[in-house]
């Protein structure tokens, strides 16, 4: 392998960590990393996101560059529409159910030591790690949706840096790499302030709620900049 794609791929793997940390992406996570009162919980989330962004990027992306195709530019920003979407349902959703719960404290005594445990009401506590999977499983849908809608950015960066279409699947795969690091390190920062909080529910419950208006709020921003600022609406209209 030459030295100067090895730099490509050096460059294609720290490119993939910025574009992890791009505003949309670590606000979805942020709404999964939120309800997570374990620090490798978040951490995990974010290794699911980058898994489902990549696995995306590259069956589609190696599909478009082997059949020498394009995503339309309708195409490209309604599938970035949905992204905006998606974060409005995602804040409405972490609001909605942290709302929902019933906390209870309860004492239990082992070895004449009484210890206090802090949780849902109905909860079975046997249900946490089914409770994880669904998160996990959210994370990989929420990096699929991304990557579906970075796709044809993606076959354009990959094309303009390399030569060969395996050359292109390799660049693929490196940069994707690269968003799993990237969004490992960025749901294990924001995990932190969850984690430390669990026990007081007041001061979880509000960020929480924080977490939730903000992708909301730029849920709504990401898709009015997309329909009436970038002309998105107005191709529907001409589309019809």
């Amino acid at each position: 392998m030459e030295a100067s794609f090895l730099t490509v791929l050096s460059i294609g793997f720290v490119v993939g960590i910025k574009h992890a940390m791009e505003p949309d992406h670590v606000i979805a996570v942020s709404t999964i990393a939120s309800h997570t009162k374990k620090l490798g919980k978040a951490s995990l989330a974010g290794v699911f996101w980058g898994s489902g962004h990549t696995l995306t990027l590259l069956v589609v992306g190696m599909l478009l560059i082997f059949m020498k195709g394009a995503i339309p530019e309708t195409w490209a920003m309604s599938l970035e529409f949905i992204v905006g979407i998606m974060l409005v349902y995602l804040g409405l959703t972490s609001i909605v159910s942290f709302g929902k719960r019933k906390i209870q404290l309860h004492s239990h005594a082992h070895h004449g030591n009484s210890h206090h445990h802090l949780h849902s009401a109905g909860q079975r506590e046997d249900s946490s790690h089914e409770k994880g999977k669904t998160s996990f499983a959210k994370s990989a849908i929420i990096g699929m949706v991304h990557g579906l809608a970075g796709s044809a950015a993606m076959v354009l960066l990959t094309m303009s840096t390399v030569q060969t279409e395996w050359e292109g699947l390799l660049y693929i795969l490196v940069f994707g790499a690269g968003t799993i690091v990237g969004m490992l390190l960025c749901t294990t920062i924001i995990g932190i302030p969850f984690v430390l909080s669990a026990r007081n529910i007041s001061l979880n419950a509000a960020l929480t709620r924080i977490t939730g208006i903000i992708s909301v709020a730029f849920g709504c921003y990401y898709m009015y900049n997309l329909g009436i600022s970038e002309g998105l609406f107005q191709m529907w209209m001409q589309a019809v």
